[in-house]
């Protein structure tokens, strides 16, 4: 079975700066991609940004030159650095693993994390 355990949300000012962090755990053998999602309350969830096994990153419009993704393959850990937050950047962070090739699984896996609240004050 493959798991996703985010850390890092909390409360910050505007401004201010957190990063996140996203583990896989189990018999993995590769991810394709992971990434962070977001979901502010009465919105539909979004993505924020996400990162392929070779390091290319893709961004959300509103996050980009704000927000850095990084990813440790041999950890199956994700990053995601966000700075001059704002308060519009409060939501709960998803990390998300997409192409997962684990054992014991015939194809790929989608895998979701439990989520993460973030919340900037003003």
């Amino acid at each position: 079975q493959v798991q996703l355990v985010e850390s890092g949300g909390g409360l910050v000012q505007a401004g201010g700066s957190l990063t996140l962090s996203c583990a896989a755990s189990g018999s993995i053998f590769s991810i394709r991609s992971m990434g962070w999602y977001r979901q502010a309350p009465g919105k539909q969830r979004e993505l924020v940004a996400d990162i392929t096994s070779g390091g290319s990153a893709n961004y959300a419009e509103s996050v980009k030159g704000r927000f850095t993704i990084s990813r440790d393959n041999a950890k199956n850990t994700v990053y995601l650095q966000m700075n001059s937050l704002k308060p519009e950047d409060t939501a709960v962070y998803y990390c998300n693993a997409d192409k997962v090739v684990a054992a014991g699984v015939a194809g790929f896996l989608e895998v979701w994390g439990q989520g993460t609240l973030v919340t900037v004050s003003s």
